[in-house]
């Protein structure tokens, strides 16, 4: 029989630097920290993805505080870690392998950003064949800019990108009804 996993993907402090500028959904870390606790109480599967930045002045480069999960995230001793330096969790990382190998094919994904790490994770499990959910309201993401001025609120690029995911590479969901469908 194949198990369900809750994956947090780069819940981690750098978040916070306001570097990045306004952002949506300031419940998330609620939301997850709810999740990972019904996870945890029912012995499931839980994963955690940590962005290791390269990039010089990044809030979540290796060895900075902003490289540190957030509390309500945190991994328990023997919860996997996988390291990553790219949008996507498979990439560079053995998460794909660990899955198979451990009869995981239904992921539910949460975590940040909705537009970036999340969408392109996302995006590739759907590809790969998981069955994929992902928590609308325990993700989050931050106004940006276009290239030719255009200004896009968090909330916009969060509601597109849940759109244009739903229905082509997972199933968009609450956290109540994640709750509902898988605990």
């Amino acid at each position: 029989m194949s198990k369900v996993a809750l994956v947090s993907i780069d819940v981690q402090k750098g978040f916070d630097d306001p570097i990045w500028g306004l952002r949506n959904n300031p419940y998330a870390e609620e939301k997850i920290e709810l999740l990972l606790s019904k996870w945890r109480n029912k012995g499931f599967s839980v994963i955690h993805v940590q962005h290791c930045s390269v990039e010089e002045n990044s809030p979540l480069r290796t060895g900075t505080p902003g490289n540190e999960f957030k509390d309500e995230a945190k991994p328990l001793a023997g919860e996997k870690v996988f390291k990553k330096n790219v949008n996507s969790a498979f990439i560079g990382t053995e998460l794909e392998v660990y899955l198979r190998e451990n009869n995981i094919r239904s992921l539910v994904l949460a975590g940040f950003t909705t537009d970036h790490c999340v969408s392109t994770t996302t995006r590739m499990a759907g590809n790969l064949g998981f069955d994929t959910t992902l928590v609308s309201d325990a993700t989050a993401t931050f106004d940006r800019k276009g290239k030719d001025g255009t200004y896009y609120s968090a909330d916009q690029i969060h509601h597109i990108h849940l759109a244009s995911l739903h229905g082509e590479f997972c199933t968009v969901l609450t956290s109540k009804e994640v709750l509902a469908t898988f605990i």
